[in-house]
């Protein structure tokens, strides 16, 4: 009697380095699936371009797996009666899946577990979720330490790879959902979708960027990071891949700028997994402050200041260009993330919750434990959170790391007559200097909605009060 094992597909869009499907194909037979769950879809509808950027990967997987004998099988509803039934309608001996830190997916997996024979691997993450405790076997809540237990304890190498499978053998005719009913339109020419497209990305970056990552990364508009950040959301390319190509680069590194490079890439990496490892060891912070501290902090939580944040109308031109930014690409450089995030919590005392549920919205690479961790860090409620009493100033942000306007030029046209100095703060040019440029402040781009020395006093005042309350 043929055995066969099915492939459950999460956040693995991939061939390469894919733990799953390496233990699925011990068994003669792999049906590789994937399940449109009708509560993510129906959580996440208005992240259009994060769900295009998902259905063309699972056409890019189609393609792939139709190359070495497969192809991709689709069904959906919810997984709790869709992995069963087709468990029993394929007579399938076991389902092999990654494992996921997400608690919405963990107490998903714990009741199918009671169901059909559910094993999970790895692969996710660079580290398990779970494998880098201290040594009384609490979890880290802070960044650092975190990072060098997990580096102490042995990252992945490269005889840890999973190889690509030449050959899937999937038997024919299994009912699918077409992949040509599902929404047609692109992520962004941003970001193609797919397994090669990551691949592609990567092997650049090793060439091209890793070495001055350290240098660039924090300067917008330039081409300084990998752009992986999507990829990595679904599994495009693998994460413990990355590290071990992190780790080779420090090696092969020629001086101290590319050891550093990759030093930093590797610790962006860890960071990744580090905010996956608060997730699963604290699943209340997707809905609460981390610190529950601030529980009492008041929130001014103003409508319309929080429109202008969102539309980038705030007047503060480093804030509108990265909103206007993400608003038309679904993506923004990690240096605005910050800044844009302590302008919505700490200049306008909006609730970072407000801001966490709109990026998800947005980004196409928007994912549920980094995007907490990064708004907690912001408004100073999360493990390993920045101070209280850091907060961003937009215009020397703006000054330090957008030294000519470039980005600023880009995404707020309007503004680009000013020059280098002034386009930064440009209701401080004179009425004569407006004339002359052709830019009336009030007019073609807003006033400031709020004054930023006024807003980080007030913002003091708020946390120290919250602080005194907890």
């Amino acid at each position: 009697m043929t055995t066969s094992a099915i492939w459950w597909i999460r956040r693995d869009l991939r061939l390469h380095d894919n733990p799953a499907l390496t233990a699925a194909l011990q068994f003669e037979q792999v049906i590789p699936l994937f399940i449109l769950d009708d509560h993510l879809l129906e959580k996440y509808k208005k992240a259009e371009r994060r769900l295009a950027f998902l259905f063309d990967g699972l056409r890019r997987l189609d393609e792939d797996l139709r190359k070495r004998g497969s192809y991709l099988v689709v069904r959906r509803g919810n997984p709790d009666q869709v992995l069963p039934q087709i468990v029993s309608e394929l007579n399938a001996h076991s389902v092999f899946a990654q494992d996921d830190t997400n608690p919405y997916a963990r107490q998903r997996d714990q009741l199918l577990a009671e169901e059909v024979r559910l094993i999970f691997t790895a692969g996710t993450l660079i580290c398990p979720a779970g494998s880098v405790l201290k040594d009384d076997q609490t979890p880290y809540t802070v960044f650092t330490p975190f990072k060098k237990n997990a580096i102490a304890r042995g990252l992945p190498q490269e005889h840890d790879l999973d190889s690509l499978p030449i050959h899937i053998p999937t038997p024919p005719g299994i009912q699918t959902k077409s992949l040509d009913d599902l929404p047609q339109q692109t992520a962004a020419a941003l970001f193609p979708a797919g397994e090669a497209e990551a691949r592609r990305r990567l092997e650049t970056f090793l060439a091209d960027g890793i070495a001055d990552y350290s240098a660039k990364r924090n300067f917008m508009g330039i081409p300084g990071t990998s752009q992986l950040s999507a990829y990595l959301r679904f599994g495009m390319v693998s994460a413990r891949e990355a590290a071990v190509k992190a780790i080779a680069a420090r090696e092969a590194a020629v001086n101290a700028e590319g050891k550093k490079g990759a030093d930093t890439w590797l610790s962006e990496l860890l960071w990744r997994d580090f905010f996956n490892h608060v997730e699963f060891h604290f699943p209340h912070v997707q809905e609460k402050n981390f610190n529950p501290t601030y529980d009492s902090l008041e929130w001014l939580n103003n409508a319309e200041d929080f429109e202008a944040w969102c539309t980038g109308h705030t007047g503060y031109p480093v804030v509108d260009a990265a909103m206007r930014q993400l608003n038309e690409t679904g993506w923004m450089h990690n240096r605005t993330r910050m800044i844009v995030a302590s302008f919505l919590v700490k200049d306008l005392l909006i609730d970072w919750r407000w801001g966490e549920k709109y990026f998800m919205e947005k980004l196409v690479d928007g994912d549920p434990a980094s995007n907490n961790g990064g708004w907690q860090w912001s408004a100073g409620t999360g493990t390993d959170a920045a101070p209280y009493f850091r907060i961003f100033n937009p215009i020397s942000q703006s000054q330090k790391f957008d030294l000519q306007g470039d980005y600023i030029r880009r995404w707020i046209p309007e503004l680009a007559p000013l020059n280098d100095k002034l386009i930064h703060a440009p209701w401080e040019v004179s009425a004569v200097d407006q004339q002359a440029a052709g830019v009336i402040i009030g007019r073609d781009y807003p006033e400031p909605i709020i004054i930023h020395k006024f807003a980080r006093q007030r913002t003091l005042d708020a946390y120290k009060q919250a602080r005194e309350n907890g």
